[in-house]
């Protein structure tokens, strides 16, 4: 699975050795935050894929990893099994118009985008489980004793 890193400036979609074989691509794909335009979660990332995967790896069903090309326009996904995800729009990227990725994450990618983050890169699983305030636990009543009756 991908891991996603956010700070200040940029999003990076951190790949596993496997994913960057899979995928044909050499590096982490680095998302300046200005160029990123919508953010969505999705129940099933299949139904947002367009074009052909060209270069990369797509064995329905199990697996798509790699840049899909379609006319006029470049995606990167990153797509395992049945599994929820994010798709995220960009513009101005000047690579991609789109990535789509499944991650458990998706959420949190989308809170931690609403932070104010500090430079150094953070996990978005870390940010965002930071940021949401949890109310305090009210103490537990004791129900009082009563006497049995004689």
């Amino acid at each position: 699975m991908v891991t996603l890193l956010l700070d200040s400036t940029r999003l990076e979609v951190v790949l596993s050795g496997t994913e960057r074989v899979l995928s044909f691509h050499k590096g982490n794909v680095e998302i300046d935050r200005t160029s990123i335009a919508k953010v969505q979660l999705t129940d099933d990332p299949w139904t947002w894929l367009r074009g052909v995967a060209n270069p990369g790896t797509h064995v329905r069903g199990l697996i798509a990893m790699g840049t899909w090309k379609s006319a006029g326009a470049d995606d990167f996904a990153v797509i395992r099994r049945r599994r929820p995800g994010v798709v995220i729009d960009l513009e101005d990227h000047g690579q991609f118009q789109r990535v789509i990725l499944t991650t458990r994450h998706g959420l949190a990618l989308v809170q931690a985008l609403q932070l104010d983050v500090d430079e150094k890169p953070a996990d978005v699983a870390e940010l965002a489980t930071g940021a949401i305030p949890t109310p305090p636990v009210p103490p537990k009543r004791r129900k009082p004793k009563v006497a049995p009756a004689t």
